[in-house]
């Protein structure tokens, strides 16, 4: 097919400027910023119920006593629920769909909607009440009568897989839910036992909550005259949410379920999953005959929403004596909480091996990990899901490295880099291409390093030790397989676009049009785009793994194409000419060396009268398009940070941050760029302040955000550099690599490299994530008794 700008010849006339690559303003933020956001807590539903979740405050526990009746009796109270009228009506449990190729079978544990007399974290979920306010639900919640019988506990995953741990599921001998191997074992021990040079160090990737501004809520409705149930919900992949709640939970067709999600306030990976409250809220429901609704507290998603990361690792990285890598070892051990949570393994087996080495040529790698089942609440895929962990091991042993083996970091960083492409790695990815050397000399020049060691001297004449970070980053990223897309000419003219994928924030009002303007030729202002609804389209993988441009935005295009080619057809009948000889040119079907032509407007309002089609073709200019591409795109990139420490009080303050990243075609690089910048805030999060703490009885003290750091904007450095766009993947129409989650893959290593980069001159080379003042304090006092206590 001849398609938009290439073929007829329009005597001088200047085709329009296009929307890819530039800067718009965002479409959705009109909306947002005049309160006309829909959200699922303020959604205006005549006669809602409001439910309220009671739950566990044991980390491990026997239920030996529930009396409800105090409970009912409260005024406005409906119904009191526990997992026995569950059962009763035949509520499956809530399951883990994720598929790895195990080294030891996975162990999924049952996970009921609400506990079955045992419960395993602090906020497992244990009576569900339902009453006409939040007020009614919530008293009632108080007056619910239980006893517990509490079990010894255990939180940390090092720790549960040790002999004499406390047992959290007989089906889970040692706590032990997979164990997961990928690469060559033999070729690494080879390799390790004949370097030059070997390091090795243990790394502990810090449990954070996603905190998105909005919480988890639902909405669930249920047509008894159909039959049919309808979820409104916090969600970002509504046809998974639908499969898994049809299929485990009820039992049902797919059919009898729809799902839709309106605004989201932020997700991150959390709201991908199914919760117990979502099906709580379906089946309540129906069994009440009213809608019903459960709005998240703050406190409550802290521990009934999914946390990230938490993850230990030891590595070995092994130098031959040029300083060139040899292999790779990391055995690791991930906390999966008390139950695998929908994705749970995902983050810590397949996604984390596909990044394992980053951006470096390495020949020899094995990575293997052992789940364990904890009593915490469950861990599942966060911004950046295995990927900042597989870049946080690497780059963390690079420096080192350069220590060990007395070679400046840079240098052993360009030595190792990926030069030759298309590149195999070890552990199978094929990389098409990147800027891997190329981003290293822009974060160079862009972060100033000549004028480092006066930045330096100044911070030492206040009194403060100062250091400079670096760090490259490799995402894979793809997300979930195939993806699906619509295009369509709406009767009153304008064109809708319906995607699969799942915006909770990233801009996709204004980058689908963009897309689909350049490919139709019409302005921006034409597109109404669509999505969260399972009734649009037969299917959608949602949000995850930095995919919709990549995905969708592919789909998007095969979709227009097919809409063009229909409108082809109908434009060659229509203007009496071979279709052969009709080109599409900006907005317009023309024939060759003529000037007869007609407006893809003009056709797609004849389209609807069935006397204006040839034979064959159905009414209206619509296309459909799957995209089942299995390619990956490579973002990647190099950062450099400085820190200021205040060796007094261990305060930490970020000065300078640079950012070179490589994100091929840019849709629309102010986009781009604020996803990179929230990404970068979050990895500075995660690196200098972010941390779930729980106590020796497995009571969260970190629940809230008076105990709980978010990185506020003070925290926060001018960002300097950018995104450079001038290696296009080939691993899709739009040359686009996924930018959402390259900011929090790459910026906790950079900024712990700094920090020990600062506190060097104290002999310290090792401190886990986060760099809280008080964490750092005692890695200056330790270091400070150790260089008293030794000999002259």
């Amino acid at each position: 097919m001849r398609s938009r700008r290439a073929s007829a010849k329009r005597k001088g006339e200047r085709l329009r400027e296009r929307y890819q690559g530039q800067s718009l303003a965002r479409l959705e933020d009109q909306r947002f910023l005049t309160g006309r956001g829909t959200y699922v807590a303020n959604e205006h539903v005549p006669g809602v119920l409001q439910a309220y979740v009671l739950r566990s405050p044991f980390a491990f526990a026997d239920i030996v006593r529930l009396n409800l009746d105090a409970a009912r009796k409260i005024p406005g109270v409906v119904a009191v629920f526990t997992e026995a009228d569950l059962a009763a009506d035949g509520i499956g449990d809530l399951p883990c769909v994720t598929v790895i190729d195990a080294a030891e079978p996975i162990v999924v544990p049952p996970r009921p909607a609400l506990a079955r007399g045992v419960v395993r974290h602090v906020g497992d979920p244990m009576v569900l009440i339902v009453a006409e306010s939040p007020e009614a639900a919530m008293a009632a919640g108080e007056a619910v009568d239980i006893s517990y019988e509490a079990r010894p506990c255990v939180t940390a995953a090092t720790a549960a897989l040790q002999p004499g741990a406390p047992p959290i599921w007989p089906e889970a001998p040692g706590n032990s839910a997979f164990l997961f191997q990928k690469g060559d074992a033999a070729a690494v021990a080879a390799a390790i036992a004949s370097a030059a040079h070997v390091v090795e160090c243990d790394l502990f990737n810090n449990r954070v909550v996603a905190a998105p501004l909005e919480t988890r809520a639902a909405i669930g409705f249920h047509d008894r005259k159909t039959d049919r149930f309808l979820l409104s919900v916090t969600g970002q992949a509504v046809h998974d949410t639908r499969r898994v709640l049809a299929n485990s939970v009820f039992k049902i067709p797919v059919e009898h379920l729809r799902v839709v999600v309106p605004d989201v306030g932020g997700g991150f990976g959390m709201k991908n999953y199914v919760y117990p409250e979502y099906a709580l809220v379906l089946w309540a429901a129906r069994k009440l005959g009213r809608p019903v609704r459960w709005v998240s507290e703050r406190a409550e998603d802290f521990v009934s929403s999914a946390h990230g990361r938490d993850f230990f690792s030891r590595a070995r990285l092994a130098l031959d004596r040029d300083g060139r890598f040899l292999a790779l070892e990391v055995k690791a051990v991930a906390n999966m909480g008390a139950y695998l949570s929908t994705s749970g393994p995902i983050s810590s087996t397949n996604a984390a091996g596909s990044a394992i080495g980053g951006v470096y040529d390495i020949p020899s790698v094995f990575y293997e990990v052992r789940g364990a089942f904890t009593n915490t609440p469950p861990i599942d895929a966060y911004r950046g899901a295995g990927k900042p962990e597989a870049n946080y091991l690497i780059e963390r042993l690079v420096n080192l490295a350069s220590v060990r083996a007395g070679i400046d970091a840079i240098k052993l960083r360009r030595r190792n880099i990926i030069r030759k492409f298309p590149h195999r790695t070890a552990m199978g990815m094929k990389i098409d291409g990147g800027r891997f050397g190329a981003s290293l000399d822009d974060a160079m020049e862009l972060a100033d390093l000549d004028g480092y060691p006066k930045r330096r001297k100044q911070s030492g004449k206040a009194g403060l030790l100062r250091g400079i970070g670096m760090a490259c980053f490799l995402e894979t990223s793809r997300g979930a397989l195939n993806e699906f897309a619509r295009a369509a000419f709406e009767a009153d003219g304008t064109v809708s676009l319906a995607v699969g994928t799942q915006s909770n924030g990233q801009g996709h009002e204004t980058a689908y049009p963009q897309i689909a303007a350049d490919l139709l030729g019409l302005p921006i202002s034409a597109f109404r785009f669509r999505q969260g609804d399972t009734d649009l389209l037969p299917g959608g993988n949602g949000h995850g793994g930095a995919r919709s441009m990549h995905m969708g935005g592919a789909a998007l295009v095969m979709a227009v194409e097919k809409l063009i080619a229909k409108g082809r057809l109908i434009a060659a009948h229509l203007l009496q000419a071979p279709v052969d000889q009709v080109a599409f040119v900006d907005g317009r079907f023309v024939v060759d060396g003529t000037e007869r032509g007609i407006e893809i407007g003009k056709v797609a309002d004849a389209a609807r009268n069935p006397a204006n089609l040839p034979d064959g073709l159905t009414r209206g200019l619509e296309g459909d398009a799957t995209n089942g591409s299995d390619l990956y795109n490579f973002p990647n990139g190099f950062h450099f940070a400085e820190v200021e420490i205040d060796p007094d009080t261990g305060v930490v303050r970020l000065d300078r941050y640079t950012i070179a990243d490589d994100f091929g075609s840019l849709i629309n690089p102010r986009v781009a760029l604020g996803q990179v910048h929230g990404g970068v805030a979050q990895g500075i999060g995660q690196a200098l302040l972010e941390h779930v703490v729980f106590d020796p009885e497995g009571q969260l003290l970190s629940g809230s955000f008076m105990d709980y750091a978010l990185p506020r904007a003070q925290d926060l450095p001018v960002f300097a550099g950018g995104l450079n766009n001038s290696e296009p993947t080939k691993a899709n129409p739009l040359g686009v690599k996924g930018t959402g989650q390259a900011g929090s893959i790459a910026a906790p290593q950079t900024i712990m490299n700094a920090v020990l980069d600062a506190l060097s001159p104290l002999g310290i080379t090792e401190l886990d994530m986060p760099a809280t003042p008080f964490l750092v304090w005692r890695a200056i006092q330790a270091a400070r008794a150790n260089s008293r206590s030794q000999p002259l």
